[in-house]
């Protein structure tokens, strides 16, 4: 038997909608069924986020459970908008922050299988400005895989003040500026360091690889095939009424509305690295596809390899892949990326051998939830005979 279970909020109590698709016995159309021993795990689970979102008392939390792209269990708790009286839903869309560098290296792969660029395309066949970068080691000139798997010895963030601010439509003209503000920490190749600006460079130079705009390669390249119509980087009419409303919160309590509203106009070079908006459900369609599974597949078996590879040199097992976290734990690999942005924190973890995806996205930023630590429990818990 399929049954959703909903709770409608009363006035001032914190909603929770939990729905479960499908129990035991009962399978999706098209979609793999969700075993039964697994339901006291999930329960607790969902318990659990609907226990730490009411003690957080500031918005609220979507996560999701996949196989091969195919949500099996769901659960939205607390507020899309506290403010108007909204609840979080599975429909809810969300910031991802950085999973969007996630996105970006799949667009790059994308370009690779098709010809368009090599993994080893130096970056300065794409954007020769970064020859103005500061404290530029001898003879450094870093591929498009040292940059995507943070490689490259590129410094966190640009020197540039205001880097992160302006509107979306001029994101371009903030890499061009950043770069001359922007240094190396290390020679390329020889560790890892994760870099905003890298990725934010890398999206610039996929834009100039295929002379087409980045954010609309990333819609018909990604979004459009695997049927994502919940993702995108401009929230527009249509997309709107689902949008959550961010709130960053900080350890003194304060809650602050007003940066997260301002960053939906445009948060200056931040576009390929945490411009994406998505729900649950397109984050698993996402996973599939870069996993290939569910008869969604973006990327060659070989590029597959590649993007979900260790290409970090500090640990073989565990690392940083092309634009996902590798992780080995008990012998099993585990991917994915977390993301935070003012008002917004997501996590999208997945198992290439399984095809199993876990996804959680909350609008606000501090709470007592850790998503990467709740969806790694919750993998790490579960298992496919």
């Amino acid at each position: 038997m399929c049954r959703n279970r909903v709770w409608a909020p009363a006035p001032g109590v914190a909603v929770v909608i939990l729905v479960l698709v499908p129990l035991a016995g009962c399978a999706a159309p098209d979609g793999p069924r969700l075993p039964g021993q697994w339901l006291p795990a999930l329960e607790a689970f969902g318990e659990e986020i609907s226990a730490d979102v009411e003690a957080d008392g500031v918005g609220g939390i979507t996560v999701a459970l996949a196989r091969d792209g195919a949500v099996l269990w769901s659960g939205a708790y607390g507020w899309a908008d506290p403010e108007a009286g909204v609840p979080a839903t599975r429909e809810t869309i969300y910031r991802t922050g950085s999973i969007s560098k996630s996105v970006t290296a799949v667009l790059m792969a994308v370009l690779a299988d098709a010809g368009t660029l090599t993994l080893e395309t130096p970056l300065a066949g794409l954007v020769p400005e970064i020859g103005e970068m500061q404290d530029r080691p001898e003879g450094a000139d870093p591929s498009l895989r040292q940059v995507a798997s943070h490689t490259a010895g590129f410094a966190r963030e640009p020197g540039l003040p205001g880097a992160a601010t302006g509107p979306i439509e001029e994101w371009t003209a903030r890499i061009l500026e950043s770069i001359p503000t922007t240094g190396y920490r290390s020679p390329p190749g020889t560790e890892y360091s994760y870099s905003n600006i890298g990725f934010g460079i890398l999206g610039f130079g996929l834009e100039r690889a295929a002379g087409e705009p980045f954010m609309e390669q990333v819609e018909s390249r990604i979004f459009e095939p695997l049927g994502m119509t919940g993702s995108t980087f401009v929230i527009g009419d249509a997309l709107q009424p689902r949008l959550s409303r961010g709130h960053a919160n900080g350890r003194d309590g304060r809650v602050n509305t007003e940066q997260p509203a301002l960053e939906h106009a445009g948060r200056g070079y931040k576009v390929p690295n945490g411009g994406v908006y998505s729900t649950v459900d397109d984050m698993a369609a996402f996973a599939a596809g870069v996993m290939g599974r569910g008869g969604r597949s973006l990327l060659s078996d070989a590029m597959r390899a590649e993007v979900l590879s260790v290409q970090t040199p500090e640990d073989p097992e565990s690392g940083y892949g092309l634009g996902f976290s590798i992780t080995t734990v008990d012998g099993r690999v585990f991917a994915g990326h977390g993301g935070s942005v003012s008002g917004y924190t997501a996590h999208l973890l997945f198992e290439p051998a399984t095809g199993l995806t876990v996804v959680l996205l909350r609008n606000y930023n501090r709470g007592r939830t850790s998503l990467g630590g709740a969806a790694r429990e919750l993998l790490a818990g579960l298992s496919i005979n």
